[in-house]
């Protein structure tokens, strides 16, 4: 059995990745120990606060020159998607917010609402499902992806050099950061997470730690149980 570990120093950004974006940094975090619960009165005041951040910053520009957004929207374009067709995920909470952030369960909403708050695409993966290490590669266009078409489930592969999070048995989020496949998604069962947060600049590092400590103390509350163990993977400094 994978150790949280094991997981975390096996995880790796390709080279390929930080010759498109030398500024792409990743924050990942296992966590064990969680509660699983509804959304409560804690979580549904972080959303508040996170809706009241998002319409403050969409009131002062279109939710596209926000400087994060733009930023990812950017680092899409730079392996061929179209950030107007797919969105990364902190744009599509952003846009959500002025009709208000889903409540989904108490996990679901703390990092949704951390995400908004801090300006950072953020992912959860549930740890009973993944398989191996985390990596973010560019596809090459023969790996599988498990998602949903029509209500059915259907397998679809990445394009060619499209960025990718996988683990041994396949990808488990597309385009980065924009559409999470159904094999590791959480679940209202879940109680063992990899959280992922993806930055680039104009997010310096210091914003990055704090987002991340801002989760984990968040996460703390959902269990008397809970540890969390992290690891910053960044590009490596040239000899």
């Amino acid at each position: 059995m994978t150790t949280y570990h094991d997981l975390l120093s096996g995880a790796y950004v390709d080279d390929e990745i930080f010759a498109l974006r030398p500024d792409y940094r990743a924050c990942l975090l296992t966590v064990s120990g969680l509660t699983p619960g509804e959304s409560d009165d804690a979580s549904d005041a972080l959303l508040h606060e996170a809706e009241t951040t998002a319409r403050h910053l969409l009131a002062a520009a279109p939710v596209e020159e926000v400087p994060h957004v733009a930023a990812w929207r950017d680092a899409y374009r730079g392996f061929g998607a179209k950030p107007q067709r797919t969105r990364n995920s902190l744009e599509a909470l952003l846009r959500r917010a002025g009709d208000g952030l889903p409540r989904v369960n108490r996990l679901t909403d703390l990092y949704n609402a951390i995400s908004v708050l801090h300006q950072v695409p953020l992912g959860g993966e549930d740890l009973d499902r993944y398989v191996g290490a985390p990596r973010l590669i560019r596809a090459a266009g023969d790996e599988t992806f498990d998602t949903t078409a029509g209500g059915a489930d259907v397998t679809e592969h990445p394009d060619s050099g499209e960025v990718v999070w996988c683990d041994d048995a396949g990808v488990t989020c597309r385009r980065w950061n924009w559409r999470q496949g159904r094999r590791t998604q959480l679940r209202d069962s879940t109680t063992r997470v990899l959280f992922i947060l993806d930055g680039l600049a104009p997010m310096t590092d210091e914003q990055l730690h704090t987002a991340t400590e801002d989760l984990a103390t968040h996460l703390a509350r959902l269990g008397p149980d809970v540890v969390v163990e992290s690891r910053i993977l960044v590009r490596p400094t040239p000899n």
